[in-house]
């Protein structure tokens, strides 16, 4: 059984068939999902879809698209809901886009940290997205010591990925991994501790082979598996017995 540690099962493409999907995940060899939040609306979405499934676990935090409405308020009603629902596991999805920049570095800096400081305050992981903000991304995490996570969907070198996991943090693939093209993934999943990694859809994103292109879905993470277990040398079990571990002790589950 897998732990697909990172899936947007509270996004519109799941609309017409969630309440199937999340419940034949079981059925598909998915044991566990970890829905974070992007937005105040959507990490209240994620609170309620792992009340309803006893195997939906939820993070709430606003990610960097949605910097601009991080404020007190919004702060503290992910204080509230952390504290109200034991299966709230982290603060996230929080960190650092520099690709668009649709929101301004200095907006994004501010929400990343005051995230990561409730993340500090609750004892909790932090799910981080950082993308083409590799130098600010480690310069706010050494800023928060006491706070450890994950760095999802990885996409920077190899060398921060071996400083980050010797900070305590995981290292999340996605669908890339299968790519023909990720030279850079497959390093990276080839070079740290094994017991550092996680596998994750970033559903309804990042399709792995053959399904690039199309919504994704947790039944898909078994293609990040049997990646990972070529990669490694493993058998396909021992990967799913392996990263289902390391996201249960990720998340505390």
């Amino acid at each position: 059984m897998l732990f697909d540690t990172h899936a947007h099962m509270d996004d519109r493409a799941f609309d017409a068939d969630r309440e199937a999907l999340i419940a034949g995940l079981p059925e598909s060899g998915v044991a566990l999902v970890m829905n974070p939040g992007c937005s105040l609306a959507s990490s209240r979405n994620a609170d309620a879809l792992s009340r309803q499934y006893p195997h939906v676990y939820a993070a709430v935090g606003s990610h960097p698209d949605a910097a601009d409405e991080v404020n007190e308020d919004v702060l503290e009603e992910y204080r509230k809901l952390c504290k109200l629902n034991p299966k709230i596991k982290a603060v996230g999805e929080i960190g650092l886009d520099y690709h668009y920049e649709d929101i301004p570095r200095d907006i994004q800096l501010k929400a990343f940290r005051a995230q990561m400081a409730l993340a500090a305050e609750l004892d909790l992981p932090a799910i981080v997205h950082e993308r083409e903000a590799h130098a600010d991304g480690m310069a706010v995490v050494d800023e928060f010591p006491a706070v450890k996570g994950v760095f999802h969907c990885y996409s920077g070198s190899l060398e921060m990925a071996r400083e980050l996991v010797k900070r305590g943090w995981y290292i999340g693939f996605t669908g890339v991994l299968t790519f023909k093209n990720a030279r850079k993934a497959v390093e990276v999943a080839a070079g740290i501790p094994l017991e550092r990694l996680v596998l994750e859809t970033d559903c309804p994103y990042m399709a792995p082979e053959p399904f690039r292109g199309k919504r994704n879905d947790p039944s898909k993470l078994y293609r990040m598996a049997e990646k990972l277990a070529e990669i490694r040398g493993l058998s396909v079990e021992e990967v799913h017995r392996i990263t289902t571990e390391n996201g249960k002790q990720l998340y505390r589950i």
